[in-house]
């Protein structure tokens, strides 16, 4: 008898041990849902192929997406506008939401709203990320500080995230805390337009304050970018040709201004554009 049971109680905390990781894997690898909105309307790609258009909505069943991080394309059907792509990270048995406005030139604005687990079940947290960084965060109309920001503690509820920057046209995301999650808010903040082209009307008048000294050394800073790098182009806008790509982090001499787009000099003596929501000028 003895015997008996030598043999069978590894081979029962075996099949125990087998199920327990049968079941952590399934877990984890559970579909997520996911939620594009955009406008105009878009073509919605996910890692090369079309899964449909805007507004879309992979949310029940096996409709929805495969747990894990994802390359999201949108490519607009209506106007001129280049396409945004984004890596995304789907979470198991949450919801993922993406929204994109396009525009003209840096005026794009959009969101992307993920969840993911944390250790206190009984916490919220609030990440807030923005492109570009430095921007300043109310939440529920209270200052609470410049992006990048982690709010830990949140009250698990409705909240409206504003954010506002200098020259930029502000942001309201609306998001609710979840406990036992850390929800990621990534906010693409759009170029304001009318800002920057009455800066240029400005500097381009005969009254406006005469332009720096030689004596002055204007820079441009590139900032973090969702891709890593930024392109330099032929001229002030999306449609220019790409020259190359440079770091965040990288300065250069600053050479002109125009629409939200920096002109600055490479390292070769070359001159190309930049797009003004990933750059930052300085003295």
């Amino acid at each position: 008898m003895r015997r008996l049971l030598f043999i069978v109680v590894p081979v029962l905390l075996a099949v125990l041990i087998f199920a327990v990781i049968f079941i952590l894997i399934n877990k984890n690898s559970a579909p997520g849902a996911l939620q594009v909105t955009s406008s105009p309307i878009s073509k919605v790609y996910l890692d090369g192929k079309l899964i449909g258009q805007t507004p879309l909505c992979r949310c029940q069943g096996s409709d929805m997406i495969s747990s894990g991080n994802h390359t999201l394309r949108l490519v607009p059907t209506q106007g001129n506008f280049d396409p945004f792509e984004e890596q995304i990270t789907v979470t198991p048995s949450v919801l993922t939401v993406v929204d994109r406005t396009f525009g003209q030139g840096a005026s794009s604005q959009g969101s992307i709203i993920s969840l993911s687990p944390i250790q206190d079940k009984t916490a919220a947290q609030l990440l807030i990320v923005s492109f570009p960084d430095n921007a300043r965060v109310s939440l529920d109309s209270n200052p609470s500080g410049n992006t990048p920001l982690l709010l830990q503690n949140v009250t698990p509820s409705d909240h409206d995230i504003q954010l506002t920057k200098d020259g930029y046209v502000s942001k309201t995301v609306r998001v609710r805390a979840v406990p036992g999650y850390k929800l990621e808010a990534i906010v693409y903040l759009g170029v304001n337009l009318t800002t920057a082209t009455s800066s240029a009307l400005l500097s381009a008048s005969p009254s406006a304050s005469p332009a720096p000294t030689p004596s002055t050394t204007v820079t441009v800073t590139i900032l973090q970018t969702p891709t890593g790098f930024l392109r330099v182009r032929s001229e002030p806008s999306l449609g220019g040709t790409e020259i190359t790509q440079v770091k965040p982090g990288d300065k250069y001499p600053f050479v002109s201004e125009q629409s939200g787009w920096y002109e600055i000099k490479l390292n070769n003596g070359q001159t190309g554009w930049v797009s003004g929501q990933y750059a930052q000028k300085s003295s």
